[in-house]
């Protein structure tokens, strides 16, 4: 079977305009994921959305070219999020979806994710199809002149997002009342979040809403709180929403400023929908990365908490195979199986915001549920070699591991991306921590030279 050349953990990424971010790769993607698809006498279509970074035009170009010329008819829907994409991937029946986005990412990377008819993420066996035919010569699955895709622009995008969204808000509830800072990252929900909390009552104070193609994740959104934060202490706002690049993730900020990550939002949810009978495996599904803290007051209410590897791709397989509704990760990227396929942003936030109303409580009360076991995460580089098979690195480790067990856990791993090692600790004595830590990274930088 192929290795994998191009699909990362989260679709295909890298450095706009340097391989394998560039038109004729994207041009080839289209052609090889459209002749992998075309199954039956039907016209096949794709929807083909986008953020706002300002390599996207090029790469939908390519892209739309490369679909239209095996044959399968394009929709274009521009900037979207992600989670619409997928949503309009199933809406419309479409034999596939496509995200270009490099999520949380700076301006100048960007990347294609491909969602099935259903709208999840294609599996591996999928994908590694679709390398094996980036290849080979696609020159034979070129469709007859005839047969040439048609391409066109999708009316009323936004307002089928939006209608969507707001669906997903109990009927007959409104945000009256509530003021929301609301930092869309110059992303791709710039239009439609704004949109869909001002229809449902919210006052609502924007930022990150004036993209320019650059200004993408720059100081702003989820990977960058501080300004939303700040912004809800000036505002004197109930509370703060802040999304990344392609709105799948989401962070919050309560009316003191104070941040809500994505452990302290998923142990909401889960609390929310037991209590409404709506939470389905028992339990929340989330990565090895989240506090222990969370893990603790979930098995405190008698719930399960099972841990998967990073990536939510991973989140998703293990909801799917057991039958849970609510996982995600620590980063906001919150899955909602109920509501879609992947993360939603929007969608999320509107679950914690009907917890606010519901509980007539200021957010920090509402969200703020558990207490956080202190968490240290380093990531230390290394020019070569493999330094966990170190000697001194596994040593290192081991009496790092006895020294916190029972009060803590210790998470060592290679980066999937980059020559980095991420040695993440939690412990309830901060101090202790500390000092495994140290000794963790001193180990791992004298191998890594």
């Amino acid at each position: 079977m192929t290795t994998r050349q191009y699909f990362g953990t989260d679709g295909i990424r890298g450095r706009a305009n340097v391989a394998p971010m560039t038109a004729d790769v994207a041009l080839k993607i289209g052609m090889a994921a459209g002749q992998h698809f075309l199954n039956g006498d039907h016209r096949h279509q794709v929807i083909i959305g986008k953020d706002t970074r300002l390599s996207g035009y090029m790469l939908e170009a390519a892209l739309t070219s490369g679909f239209a010329s095996v044959g399968m008819d394009v929709i274009l829907v521009g900037p979207m999020p992600t989670p619409a994409v997928a949503m309009l991937t199933r809406s419309l029946r479409a034999d596939l979806g496509v995200m270009i986005s490099a999520s949380h990412n700076p301006y100048y990377d960007n990347g294609i994710k491909l969602f099935g008819p259903d709208g999840y993420k294609l599996s591996d066996t999928i994908e590694l199809a679709i390398e094996d035919s980036l290849q080979g010569n696609l020159s034979g699955s070129l469709a007859t002149s005839a047969d040439i895709g048609r391409v066109r622009r999708l009316d009323d995008e936004h307002g089928r997002y939006v209608e969507y969204a707001k669906a997903t808000f109990p009927a007959g509830k409104r945000l009256d009342g509530l003021k929301i800072v609301l930092d869309c990252a110059h992303g791709a929900a710039y239009k439609v979040a704004p949109a869909v909390l001002w229809e449902l009552g919210a006052e609502i104070i924007p930022i990150g809403v004036e993209p320019n193609g650059f200004n993408i994740n720059d100081g702003c959104g989820s990977t960058d709180t501080a300004l939303m934060q700040q912004r809800v202490i000036e505002e004197g706002a109930d509370l703060g929403i802040a999304l990344d690049g392609d709105a799948d993730r989401v962070l919050m900020a309560d009316e003191k400023g104070q941040l809500i990550d994505g452990d302290q939002l998923m142990g909401l949810m889960a609390a929310e929908w037991q209590r409404r009978g709506q939470l389905k495996g028992g339990g929340l599904v989330t990565t090895v990365m989240s506090n222990l803290g969370l893990e603790r007051h979930i098995k405190a209410q008698g719930l399960n908490f099972i841990r998967t590897q990073v990536g939510d791709r991973y989140v998703v397989e293990h909801m799917r195979d057991h039958g849970f509704n609510v996982g995600g990760e620590q980063s906001g990227h919150i899955v909602l199986t109920d509501h879609g396929p992947t993360g939603d942003g929007l969608v999320s936030a509107l679950q914690v915001l009907n917890a606010i109303v519901n509980s007539d409580a200021p957010a920090s009360e509402v969200c703020q549920i558990f207490e956080p076991t202190p968490q240290i995460l380093e990531n230390v580089s290394f020019k070569g070699g493999t330094p966990l098979e170190d000697k001194q690195v596994k040593a290192a480790i081991a009496e790092g591991e006895q020294r916190v067990l029972g009060t803590g856990r210790l998470l060592i791993r290679p980066s999937g991306t980059e020559p980095l090692i991420r040695v993440m600790g939690e412990c309830d004595d901060a101090s202790l921590l500390r000092e495994v830590i140290d000794q963790i990274v001193t180990a791992v930088k004298a191998a890594g030279d």
